[in-house]
């Protein structure tokens, strides 16, 4: 029967609404009362459709809180190559490369080639990543190494529900946590690391190795002493099948006479000599004190007429919170400060490169000198000398912070008052000595003062300076040098580095904490100029216990920085630490120089070593060396020594 009314119109249905569930199902269902359709107030639905709208804002806010937390740690602790705006897609993405397949920009994942069955330690991760030695306490692991090929799990055991799930990778078997068959963490971990060891360097890329010549070659008067013992070094070397070595030259000694008052006679006659070897040279410029070491050489202070301004005007030296001066280097405090002779700091650094430039143009042109090493700290490296043994500090002190100068105080006043908070201007009161521990500390301790509104403005003002102490000199050095290549060196301050504030980063001058990245925007700056990084590859020779103590992870902080270097497009080098190595920290070496697992295939532009004690043929070191050399020159299987 048509319902339809003649005139053509028709009634509107009633307003569906929606399904009562639960309890509300259950209470219509049980009562016997039949109440007629309401309708809802307009007002009151558009205040439901608000508080379900904030709700949801709230939801998304967590979601994303707890997403970026888990970005931060893939990319502090785990060294994952992850852009600023990833999502779960990045995530994938980088966690299948690391599990060895291949990801094209279209999403396309495969792998190339059946997957390895050996068992090592991936460089990219830091003990405390999710497949660290920490974590792998979670895991059963088989005592056969016959791993079946890697595969990817979804885990979301422990994500929110509204979290998207997290992609791991999973390349052991796995079983019961109690099981009798399962290796100990610290026996897998040993079986991976020698086995990770008898990868082959054969074909491998071609890194340069260059030597670093001794310092005491060169007297306080600029002349070469012994030049028999040059020539007996250089061709014990050219034996070695190096590139080129690497001198380094001493502001303490081509200035000494007086202010641009410069002396290279004894570098002249040191890099021919070096010449008819047909050896490259590198030349450090170093602007600090030279202390002597194990291995040889003569204390080289600052030129004397800067140590004869620094008795009137000690200001010009770096100065702790108790007033003492470091005579390493001069304070960053004066480069646009006219206190040296009528110079600023950047003015005096500029001279002597200017002096080298044009002392040794024809062994730039004939392409003799390949590279220019700027010192721009203490040791030559980018950092404040927070932690000389000369100030009584031990490792593994956190060091103190070095603004206490009267310029750099200054300069404190101004950045303060411009922000509006002139209380600010001052040094943390509550941030130990040398040799404090954090936890000891109210400022570096865990939810410390370090990460407090004043401790992130103090954190970053005195990182800005290291920052821009690097562009000032820089934006000189590339016009002394033009076309040469110039290399700045980066320290590896690896101790507290498992601690939440880094205090020992912190006080160098890296605002490197676990939620601040200290490192991207110096190499933003670096690459404005396009030089070489040269990373000091410290504490590979430290056991677990010796890191233990002290939170250290040189491995994670290295890769910390390769990584950033890399994705900055900045080209990377190498230099060991001044200890004794054997095979086992040779191999590391080459390890980092030349990643294993890295897809992009990265790796060292050269590499410079520093003899621990003069070299002597057929000793151990020189047959380690030798093999190095062969590794690093992609010659080598680097199983035997």
């Amino acid at each position: 029967m048509n319902t339809n009314n003649h005139d053509g119109s028709h009634p509107q249905p009633p307003q569906q609404q929606r399904r009562p569930r639960g309890f509300a199902a259950a209470a219509i269902s049980n009562t016997t009362v039949t109440t007629p359709t309401t309708t809802t107030n307009p007002r009151t639905a558009r205040k439901e459709r608000e508080k379900e709208k904030e709700r949801t804002k709230l939801r998304e806010r967590h979601r994303r809180a707890i997403t970026s937390r888990m970005l931060a740690g893939l990319r502090q602790y785990g060294n994952f190559p992850l852009p600023a705006r990833a999502d779960m897609n990045d995530v994938l993405a980088a966690l299948a490369r690391d599990a060895g397949w291949t990801v094209e920009a279209d999403g396309t994942t495969f792998r190339q080639s059946k997957p390895s069955s050996k068992l090592g330690v991936h460089p990219g991760r830091s003990v405390e990543s999710p497949l660290s030695s920490n974590s792998l306490k979670s895991y059963a692991m088989k005592p056969s190494l016959d791993f079946p090929s890697s595969v990817l799990i979804i885990d979301d055991s422990s994500s929110p529900a509204s979290l998207d799930s997290v992609v791991v990778p999973e390349k052991y078997s796995v079983g019961s946590i109690d099981s009798h068959d399962c290796l100990e963490t610290d026996q897998l971990m040993q079986e991976g690391h020698s086995i990770d060891h008898e990868f082959s360097f054969i074909g491998t890329a071609y890194v340069p190795v260059y030597v670093m010549l001794g310092t005491g070659l060169i007297n306080k008067f600029c002349q070469l002493i012994d030049r028999e013992a040059v020539r007996k070094e250089l061709r014990l070397l050219k034996s070695l099948h190096v590139d080129g070595v690497f001198v380094d030259c001493w502001w303490g000694i081509v200035e000494s006479q007086g202010p641009q008052r410069y002396c290279w006679s004894g570098y002249r006659e040191l890099f021919n000599i070096i010449n008819e070897f047909e050896l490259k040279l590198q030349v450090g410029l170093g602007f600090h004190e030279y202390r002597g070491n194990a291995s040889g050489g003569i204390p080289i202070p600052l030129p004397q007429w800067v140590l004869d301004i620094g008795k009137e005007n000690n200001d010009i030296f770096f100065t702790d919170r108790e007033g003492r001066r470091n005579t390493e280097c001069l304070s960053w405090g004066i480069d646009k400060e006219r206190v040296l002779k009528g110079r600023t700091g950047v003015e005096v650094y500029y001279d002597v490169m200017r002096s080298f430039r044009t002392e040794f143009d024809d062994m730039f042109i004939e392409g003799l000198i390949t590279g220019v090493e700027i010192g721009l700290g203490p040791s030559g490296e980018l950092k404040y000398p927070s932690f000389s043994e000369k100030t009584g500090w031990i490792y593994p002190g956190i060091g103190e912070f070095q603004c206490y100068d009267k310029y750099m105080q200054q300069n404190l006043h101004k950045t303060s008052n411009l922000r509006g908070y002139s209380f600010w201007a001052q040094g943390p009161e509550n941030a130990g000595n040398y040799n404090s521990r954090p936890h000891e500390t109210g400022f570096f301790c865990k939810q410390g003062d370090y990460d407090s509104y004043y401790g992130r403005f103090f954190l970053n003002w005195y990182a800005r300076f290291l920052i821009d102490h690097a562009d000032g000199i820089l934006s000189l050095a590339t016009l002394a040098f033009e076309a040469i290549p110039i290399v700045v060196k980066i320290p590896s301050v690896y101790w507290w580095y498992k601690s939440t504030s880094h205090a020992a980063e912190l006080t160098a001058g890296y605002y490197n904490s676990a939620n601040h990245d200290g490192y991207s925007t110096l190499f933003e700056i670096l690459k404005k100029y396009s030089v070489i990084v040269k990373f000091i590859c410290e504490g590979l020779h430290l056991s677990s216990d010796g890191n233990h103590d002290a939170l250290a992870d040189p491995k994670g902080l290295t890769w910390q920085v390769l990584n950033s270097a890399w994705d900055k497009g900045l080209t990377l080098a190498g230099q060991n630490a001044l200890i004794y190595y054997d095979k086992e920290v040779f191999m590391r070496l080459a390890e980092t120089a030349k990643p294993i697992n890295d897809p992009d295939h990265h790796h060292f532009a050269f590499f410079t070593f520093q003899p621990p004690l003069p070299l002597v043929e057929n000793t151990s070191c020189f047959s380690e060396l030798n093999h190095f050399i062969g590794c690093m020159h992609g010659e080598n299987a680097g199983t035997e020594m």
